[in-house]
């Protein structure tokens, strides 16, 4: 591992020299992307200021490293830290020379951050109360931490044509969206044994598809087989010519369920003659002792371990304020076997805690996740940080919420919403109760923020399904629609789901008010 670690350490001083080449403007933003991505680290759209992306594994952090966060956070005079839709952790506003001392001392601590964008395989995504969770099927973290381990030991090393997303789910609510990642595994048991079903190239943005399933179940000895013959055949088929086009589902397009399936089990065949990659991971015993409270709050998740709780933060667009975060860690500091996951809803769950600390850590961030579900929607960074960005997803967000607040919304029928600020589907907004991907529209004689209003998708076990399309809605209208809508359900008495099955006719009547 030291040897890895020099290898990574490496290459910061090049990085830092090109950083400064493009801050110098002797370097296009785009050469310096196709450079800065895989060191995850990304400019923001004025050129001056940069992001960088902290690798957390599956989002799954000790007390320790929530304190090197802090330490970073406090450092550097940040206000607040962004928590992502891939379980990992963004520090904006910073100087290039900042961003490479990140990096170096991330290393030598063992947080990291290459690979976090570029064409890299990318965090490992995983349900976020695996392990905890009473619908779990059983708790794959052990198997993703693997694979994140696999991917990392040689990450300098891969040639991919765009990138690579895998994900574990534990249970049939499907929270890594396995169905619609390039590898996604499924937690099942066939005769009380484990097994993984597996799907491949699937992913959200333009053209959007669900994996396709492989035809038999997995032994989870075998995990890192599949991810070495998904690997290699994106190398093989991947599409290098057209970076549009260079995402594991076109592969799928392209040749169809059986041939890419044929392939597949090639590449599997070779990986399980060429290479020793048997896996025998042992399992964490929750034995910590419980204490029962009788509580009711949407934030409490009862842990499948008796007297045990996890507790469900989420501050508004993600964004958690630096205060907040050292409120946590003073909090939670003493706690005895605590886990922290960062889930792919741009919020976190403290997990492990008896009744007694659940009820301490629900007091005190009450006030930094908001009642009601719509507040706890997810909204990718967007304009202006981001330089694909077309919308300003998480300025929208707030607007949201603002108007609804000022129209007296207590009903909390509406979902927790997500938002996309282009059609690349950060916010996964096409398998979302309601989601929105951003555009711009020509209205009259002037260009206006709109959005592209998706309706009734959801990603699970039992069905993954993209939302139905309904047209364009200008930005400044999306508040009032929520609201409408939020009336009509609230009428109906009828949950979200049920209320679009049943009540189609309304919904398109109150929607068609304000497409453009």
């Amino acid at each position: 591992m030291e040897s890895y670690k020099q290898i990574l350490l490496d290459e910061i001083p090049e990085f830092r020299a090109k950083g400064h080449k493009f801050l110098d403007k002797e370097m296009s933003k785009m050469d310096f992307k196709h450079t800065s991505g895989g060191m995850g680290v990304y400019a923001h759209r004025d050129g001056e200021h940069f992001m960088i992306r902290l690798r957390v594994a599956s989002g799954i952090l000790n007390l320790e490293q929530l304190k090197l966060v802090q330490y970073f956070a406090h450092k550097y005079n940040l206000e607040q830290l962004h928590l992502t839709t891939r379980q990992a952790i963004q520090l904006h506003g910073l100087t290039i020379d900042e961003v490479c001392d990140i990096m170096e001392e991330g290393i030598h601590k063992d947080m990291y951050t290459r690979g976090g964008g570029g064409n890299f395989p990318r965090n490992v995504a995983i349900s976020p109360l695996s392990g905890v969770d009473p619908e779990d099927i059983f708790d794959v973290t052990p198997y993703a931490t693997k694979v994140n381990e696999h991917f990392m030991s040689k990450i300098t090393t891969y040639k991919l044509p765009r990138k690579l997303k895998v994900s574990f789910s534990s249970s049939p609510k499907d929270e890594s969206k396995a169905t619609i990642n390039d590898l996604g595994f499924m937690a099942v048991k066939k005769d009380e044994k484990e097994y993984f079903k597996v799907y491949i190239a699937g992913g959200m943005g333009k053209n959007p598809i669900k994996g396709c399933e492989y035809d038999e179940l997995v032994e989870p000895k075998d995990v890192l087989y599949h991810v070495e013959a998904m690997t290699n055949l994106f190398i093989e088929k991947g599409n290098y010519e057209n970076k549009n086009k260079a995402r594991t589902r076109y592969m799928l397009m392209e040749m169809g369920k059986d041939a890419l399936l044929e392939c597949y089990k090639k590449h599997l065949k070779e990986a399980k003659e060429k290479c020793n990659l048997d896996l025998n991971v042992t399992q964490k015993v929750y034995d910590k002792k419980g204490l029962s409270i009788d509580v009711k709050d949407d934030r409490l998740v009862s842990q499948r371990q008796d007297g045990l709780y996890a507790v469900y933060v989420h501050p508004v667009n993600g964004q958690l304020k630096v205060s907040d975060l050292d409120k946590i860690i003073e909090t939670v500091n003493d706690m005895d076997d605590i886990e922290i996951r960062l889930a792919m809803s741009e919020g976190l769950y403290i997990r492990n805690l008896n009744g007694k600390e659940a009820k301490k850590v629900l007091d005190l961030t009450k006030d930094i996740t908001s009642k009601y579900k719509i507040q706890q929607s997810t909204a990718c960074i967007g304009v202006p940080i981001c330089q694909m960005g077309i919308a300003e997803s998480q300025e929208t967000l707030e607007e949201i919420i603002k108007t609804l607040e000022e129209k007296n919304y207590n009903s909390d029928t509406l979902p927790r919403i997500h938002i996309s600020g282009c059609p690349n589907s950060c916010s996964t907004h096409q398998v979302a109760p309601i989601g929105f991907a951003g555009k711009k529209k020509r209205v009259g004689d002037k260009t206006e923020d709109a959005y592209e209003l998706h309706i009734g998708g959801c990603a699970t076990f039992e069905e993954t399904r993209l939302g139905k399309i309904y047209g364009d809605v200008l930005r400044r209208e999306v508040p009032n629609l929520l609201f409408d809508i939020s009336e009509a359900i609230a009428k109906s008495n009828l949950e979200f789901y049920e209320f679009i099955e049943k009540n189609e006719d309304e919904l398109d009547t109150t929607v068609n008010k304000y497409l453009l």
